[in-house]
């Protein structure tokens, strides 16, 4: 640098107090598992305690937000019509809050090998955990995008309790029941699950993960034959 050169002043890092629309969402996501019913289960309704108090921990810490390049699927191509299903029904609110940064999602399939079929019909974004926009360990959560007629492969989740929420569309898990926006699916750890989608139309669920922060961070899936 020469004497007649300004210094480059440090970059500031974005945080989420800062990230206002990604705020917004978060926000969303504390509500969403407030209000949804637990259907007198006291596992649901513990899980969604844990989640709120997650999520409560992350804004009051004030988390780096990272804006990665955005990526794209080829299920990505449904993701309009599935945000315009869901602006119809009662998840508008988490919905349009989810609009607003869709830009700002990257996508990707989460396994090291993807069935070829399956890569047509499915991804996912992370939007808090140690890979999301917003950086934590204290929970992960996401969006998780179906083309119609998708089936997911059995898998499970070892250590990790999950939850999904549908905001459009319709899903059937291990053929036990048909979920349609404003209804939970929960998976404790281990719990092998398979999901099938509706012909008509595409399926966009949140999820949340709750475990410890070191299962958070090394989070691998794989598909495994249903028994």
């Amino acid at each position: 640098m020469t004497l007649d050169q300004e210094p480059t002043p440090p970059q500031t890092q974005l945080r989420l107090n800062d990230a206002v629309d990604m705020r917004y969402l978060l926000r969303e996501y504390y509500d969403l598992y407030r209000k949804i019913a637990s259907g007198g289960s006291t596992k649901i309704r513990s899980h969604q305690r844990a989640v709120r108090e997650a999520i409560g921990r992350v804004i009051k810490a004030n988390p780096p937000v990272v804006l990665r390049t955005p990526d794209r699927l080829p299920v990505t191509d449904h993701l309009r019509r599935s945000i315009d299903l869901g602006r119809k029904d009662q998840m508008v609110s988490m919905v349009r809050a989810l609009d607003a940064v869709r830009d700002d999602l990257s996508w990707e399939y989460g396994y090291e090998k993807i069935p070829k079929g399956l890569a047509q019909k499915y991804g996912y974004a992370e939007i808090a955990g140690p890979k999301g926009p917003i950086r934590t360990t204290e929970v992960i959560l996401g969006v998780v995008l179906f083309a119609p007629g998708c089936t997911y492969p059995a898998h499970a989740h070892n250590g990790i309790t999950e939850s999904y929420v549908c905001l459009s569309g319709a899903v059937s898990e291990n053929h036990q029941g048909v979920y349609t926006p404003g209804s939970m699916i929960f998976n404790p750890p281990e719990q092998l699950h398979r999901i099938t989608v509706s012909d008509i139309d595409p399926a966009l669920l949140a999820y949340a993960w709750i475990a410890p922060p070191e299962i958070l961070t090394s989070n691998t899936m794989n598909f495994r034959r249903s028994k």
